[in-house]
């Protein structure tokens, strides 16, 4: 179960890459730029907040545990997968990663993955399975890729083989 929820994580770590995390930082160096000459540098919300909390967080780990049950290229991943457990690993993991009041306590994506064989075409496919569950509940470009940011750096632990 962990293993799954390891993969699927970094997985979407990985995916800030690919979706344009550059793209994100540009538009909120220009915004904050706007902001600082209008005068109005109002303190912005947390990702947790922006994302909708953890009930919002739920709904897309739930679509996207759908997903990746769903995606022939990575599912064999999951087959002995405890889903409720992952889930639920996902939920905690995707909160504390967003600043939300949630711990996860699995273990590191590193020992999680270690030996798996993930490739970078498993991991790229995780991430599209995310961002399809982002996008199936229409969360804004600067959120997804604010999240996929904080989760891309997990990929170097995931990822065994080219």
């Amino acid at each position: 179960m962990r293993k799954w929820a390891r993969v699927m994580l970094g997985a979407a770590l990985a995916a800030s890459l690919m979706v344009g995390a550059a793209q994100a930082s540009l538009a909120a160096d220009k915004a904050t730029k706007s902001q600082k000459k209008s005068g109005k540098m109002a303190k912005e919300k947390s990702l947790y907040e922006r994302l909708g909390k953890k009930e919002a967080i739920t709904a897309v780990v739930d679509e996207f545990v759908g997903n990746v049950a769903a995606d022939n290229r990575i599912n064999a991943f999951f087959a002995h997968t405890d889903i409720a457990k992952l889930k639920m690993n996902l939920v905690n993991q995707i909160c504390e990663a967003a600043g939300g009041p949630c711990k996860y306590t699995g273990r590191s994506m590193k020992e999680a993955h270690q030996g798996m064989g993930v490739g970078s075409a498993d991991f790229n496919a995780l991430v599209e399975d995310l961002v399809k569950a982002l996008d199936k509940f229409h969360v804004g470009d600067k959120e997804k890729n604010e999240l996929l940011g904080v989760l891309g750096p997990m990929k170097g632990d995931i990822v065994e083989k080219p």
